[in-house]
């Protein structure tokens, strides 16, 4: 599958990475005038060659310079248009068809050309003109109202989540496009929207909300609505994570922290009665879980079956065992930057894992692809030089 890109920053890139992961040649196209991606430039780990942001969201991708505005540079642009299954997009609304890349406006060159922006607030619709981004979203579409204590502001989540949310709807809407156009001949357009995928992520709250009239609230050490416990718990020298999510989840704990009368006492034997007595719950919960360190609780939880796991930093997260055990973490080298590690994608398809190349420096593959996917030779490309295709000139 082979898509064009017209992606920056974070969520669009996001999404692509996914299928790159899985076997996509993405073609990054990007603006000479502006310096390409500006996810090359985000501080604080950067240099002139480009920065780890820029290598998190661009692994695997291969990178073309092509001004746009330029006569040249465009009909560039439309003969890889002419061998592609998707042209991908994360701008504005309104920019999809100023640059004409509408499929309307591609048709002509490729009949089942998938055509798919992600966008603010999408492509149609009175705020399509407007800009935003993952913590306006956040705030707007109600999360920060469900994130945090009760007795503090409203906080965003601790990663763009909305960001690569939409990336992931963005990557899904294409893949269904591009399989439809392989079946009909026929392409399409995939409007995905970071407004509509934070709305569409209230979820359960929103149904209860819209079918009950339920107003949720931040509720304390981030506990679930409705179902106790199933929540962070203060230990000796750290935090846990306890998560019945079924009654037999429950058995189990009362079990094997030594109070198995809390099975039929009637203030507790239900998701129900815990959900009424919540405040003595979690009570004595919280009073028994301080007692000792998070490991030791570990020690009696996990061999129960109880759903459970530490609060950990980024650093011990990264360093769990099973971090390594799944292949989570992979390394690339940089010309500049150096060994580059991290995190893989979580989409995984067959018995091994892809093969993890870095992200390409800015043009590096202009040449290639042009010789490889459109056949042009060396004095062609030079023609285009010269007349600007790839910037700093004049068609």
């Amino acid at each position: 599958m082979r898509i064009l890109a017209l992606e920056q920053y974070g969520a669009g890139p996001f999404g692509t990475a996914q299928l790159v992961d899985l076997g996509a040649d993405v073609i990054k196209i990007e603006d000479p005038a502006t310096g390409g991606d500006v996810g090359r430039a985000v501080p604080p780990f950067r240099n002139s060659d480009g920065s780890l942001f820029f290598e998190t969201f661009n692994r695997g991708k291969r990178s073309v310079l092509l001004d746009l505005r330029n006569a040249s540079g465009r009909a560039v642009f439309d003969q890889l248009v002419a061998s592609s299954d998707a042209v991908f997009a994360n701008v504005r609304g309104d920019v999809p068809e100023k640059l004409g890349i509408r499929y309307s406006d591609l048709c002509h060159l490729n009949r089942s050309i998938v055509c798919c922006f992600l966008t603010s607030f999408g492509v149609t619709g009175s705020e399509q003109a407007d800009p935003g981004y993952d913590y306006v979203m956040q705030g707007r579409a109600g999360w920060m109202s469900l994130t945090g204590s009760p007795d503090e502001a409203p906080q965003k989540t601790g990663l763009s989540l909305v960001d690569f949310s939409t990336g992931l709807a963005a990557a899904m809407a294409l893949l269904a496009g591009v399989i439809a156009a392989r079946e009909t001949g026929v392409g399409t357009e995939c409007d995905v929207a970071l407004f509509d995928t934070a709305i569409s992520m209230l979820s359960y709250v929103a149904t209860w909300h819209l079918s009950e009239g339920y107003e949720p609230t931040r509720t304390a050490l981030s506990a679930h609505p409705s179902l106790i416990p199933f929540q962070n718990f203060p230990t000796a020298d750290g935090w846990l994570v306890v998560a019945c999510a079924k009654e037999k989840f429950w058995r189990r704990l009362v079990d094997v922290i030594g109070k198995p009368e809390w099975k039929s006492a009637p203030e507790y034997a239900t998701f129900e009665a815990r959900r009424r007595n919540a405040d003595l719950v979690v009570h004595q919960l919280c009073q028994l879980f301080s007692e000792r360190s998070t490991a030791d609780w570990l020690e009696i939880l996990v061999p129960a079956g109880v759903p459970c796991g530490p609060v950990n930093d980024v650093s011990g997260a990264l360093s769990d065992p099973l971090v390594a055990e799944r292949e989570m973490i992979v390394e690339t080298s940089h010309p500049s930057l150096g060994a580059v590690r991290q995190v893989a994608s979580s989409a995984r398809v067959g018995g091994h894992g892809p093969v993890i190349r870095r992200g390409p420096l800015l043009g590096e593959h202009t040449n290639e692809v042009l010789t490889e996917v459109l056949g042009l030779d060396g004095n062609e490309l030079k023609r285009l030089d010269a007349v600007g295709a790839f910037g700093d000139g004049k068609d």
